[in-house]
């Protein structure tokens, strides 16, 4: 390792300085960004699920209908899934698969993002540009997770980045048509992908206001290539399924069109049946979540206000798409924090020109230095409470996530491993407070991914339950799944029986019991609150607590009599498949 270090240092060393900048940001964005790629399995809330998808497809070959167990899957489209399932064809290594896409898609965002702000500014401000975004929590947070909005940032970024090169760079009809296929890419990836092509409407207003710069070119036969490309992508996905449905003429196949084509998409916007939050929800969360960048903005907005009376456009358009996406996303009762996530590039774009002025203050090195401080506070804080051993910390951990005692002083010792990094390089780095905090926050990503990890991976993912009820079991018995979810059927040890997902749990444990009862040797896993008193509890197995659950074997016998559940029952049931 030391050897590799000091290749590593010498190397850089003999780099033009310039150069050297540009390399210092990427391998610190895919040390970030990549580590522990490989050392955990899908984590709830979403990734078991996309996981389970892409594993589904690569086994039946169907990779056109998504199944999640034995039910069709509509909530999302299946980009995600497709390259999960590349991926795993490609290195054969699901733990490796399933992330590949969101830190590929990171890394394209913060080129799209880098390469803009050097052609429209310079290259000190595009670095300045990406680094702002690699740092933002809720990138690198969702960035390290498996979900769609990764995906769907990249391809809207991607999108933006073809149509500025056009507007404000141009005429560029290849990089028109390609920002106008990236919408398409990201409509087909989740809904919303199209919302890049907002930024057509400010450039539009702008090009009649004859702002310098920035021209749409709507009179060249060529802009008719940009709402074709658009077509060409979704056209991708949309066309063979809606072939294969409507041809096979099946009732589960026109309902799978109808759910994913309206009810998750206009009808979802319309009429949000879940994550009800009030209209300035977004607000708090660009305010919080996108720390530390977003601590500027009470000085940039003066300044953005200076040079929009300029007439710069370099501004108006991401600024504008930014306010534009921000309403969006706004006017719908359901708010997820991850729905803003992809306006969170084009601040980081319009952010960046001002940022060497602003830490030349004062003032900004104290809050940057004080934050890096704070940060190393509250780690040794923490990792001091759970070292301790009691506490109600400590007992929510083990009750909730399942962790042994020595997990658990694992875990402290990591947080104080973070705490006392955090607390050197505010020592070391005082006089270069971006530094300090930088080199913070790259020491806590790495010990999350290098350490948490293999920590949490056991109980966050379900492969310690599953792993305990395979043993418990034997290798000869048949399992099957009542009120399970995604992690249960992807972690199982063998092929599963499960008897419906949305099915209501009440009526899966009647289908398990009645499954269990036509031959010997035939388990059951079932979700604590799914339990009936039809079951033998002396009888019942504990095969494990994960992500705040507890599962219970059924053995063969246990059944004790018709499971029809009380009214007590079925109002519990009702409840825990709601809160899932």
């Amino acid at each position: 390792m030391a050897i590799i270090t000091t290749a590593v240092i010498t190397a850089m060393n003999s780099l033009d300085p310039r150069r050297r900048d540009t390399w210092l940001f990427w391998i610190t964005a895919v040390l970030v960004l990549g580590a522990g790629l490989g050392l955990r399995d899908p984590w709830p809330a979403d990734e078991p699920r996309f996981a389970l998808v892409a594993k589904q497809m690569v086994e039946s070959g169907d990779w056109l209908f998504p199944h999640r167990g034995s039910e069709l899957y509509s909530d999302k489209p299946p980009m995600l899934m497709w390259l999960q399932a590349a991926f795993y064809s490609v290195f054969g290594n699901w733990r490796v698969a399933f992330l590949l896409p969101s830190l590929l898609a990171a890394l394209g965002t913060l080129w799209c993002v880098q390469d803009l702000g050097r052609r429209l500014w310079t290259r000190k401000v595009g670095l300045y540009a990406a680094w702002a975004l690699l740092f933002a929590f809720q990138f690198t947070w969702q960035s390290k997770k498996a979900q769609i909005d990764p995906l769907v940032t990249f391809f809207i970024t991607l999108a933006n980045y073809g149509l500025l090169r056009h507007l404000l760079l141009g005429p560029d009809w290849r990089w028109w048509t390609l920002g106008w296929f990236a919408a398409g890419l990201g409509t087909i990836t989740k809904g919303v992908g199209a919302v890049a092509l907002l930024m057509v409407l400010p450039a539009a207003i702008a090009s009649l206001r004859q702002w310098p710069r920035v021209k749409v070119h709507a009179r060249h036969w060529r802009f008719w290539l940009g709402p074709l490309g658009f077509l060409v992508a979704v056209s991708l996905w949309l066309l063979p399924v809606m072939a294969v449905a409507l041809s096979k003429d099946l009732p589960e196949y026109r309902a799978y069109l109808d759910d994913i084509l309206f009810r998750q998409t206009a009808r979802r916007y319309s009429q949000s049946w879940d994550h009800h939050q009030p209209s300035w929800y977004f607000l708090g969360v660009m305010l919080t979540m996108w720390i530390p960048p977003a601590l500027a903005l009470p000085w940039a907005i003066p300044a953005w206000w200076r040079r929009l009376k300029r007439r710069d456009a370099r501004y108006l358009l991401p600024l504008a798409w930014w306010a534009l996406v921000l309403v969006f996303f706004s006017i719908p009762d359901g708010k997820r924090d991850v729905y803003i996530l992809p306006a969170l590039p084009m601040m980081c774009l319009a952010l960046a020109p001002l940022l060497p002025g602003l830490l030349r203050k004062a003032w900004a090195r104290r809050v940057l230095l004080g934050l890096a401080a704070l940060l190393a506070l509250l780690f040794l804080v923490a990792g001091a409470v759970l070292l301790q051993g009691d506490g109600s910390q400590v007992e929510r951990l083990q009750a909730q996530r399942g962790l042994d005692a020595d997990g658990i002083r694992a875990g402290g010792w990591m947080l104080l491993a973070i705490g006392a990094w955090s607390a050197g390089c505010v020592l070391l780095f005082r006089r270069r407070a971006v530094v300090a905090l930088f080199a913070s926050l790259a020491g806590l990503w790495l010990a999350f991914g290098l350490v948490s990890y293999g920590l949490l991976n056991d109980s966050s993912s379900a492969r310690g339950v599953m792993a305990a009820a395979g043993h418990r079991i034997g290798p000869e018995a048949e399992l099957g799944l009542v009120a399970w979810k995604e992690q249960n059927l992807l972690m199982a040890d063998r092929p599963a029986t499960d008897f419906g997902f949305k099915v209501p749990w009440d009526e899966q444990l009647r289908r398990g019991v009645a499954w269990q009862a036509q031959a010997p040797g035939r388990w059951l896993l079932v979700e604590e609150d799914a339990l009936e008193a039809c079951l033998d509890r002396d009888r019942l197995q504990l095969a494990g607590v994960s992500n705040r659950r507890r599962w219970w074997l059924v053995p063969p016998g246990a059944v004790v009599g018709p499971c029809m559940p009380s009214d007590e029952e079925q109002a519990r049931a009702a409840a825990g498949q709601a809160r899932d």
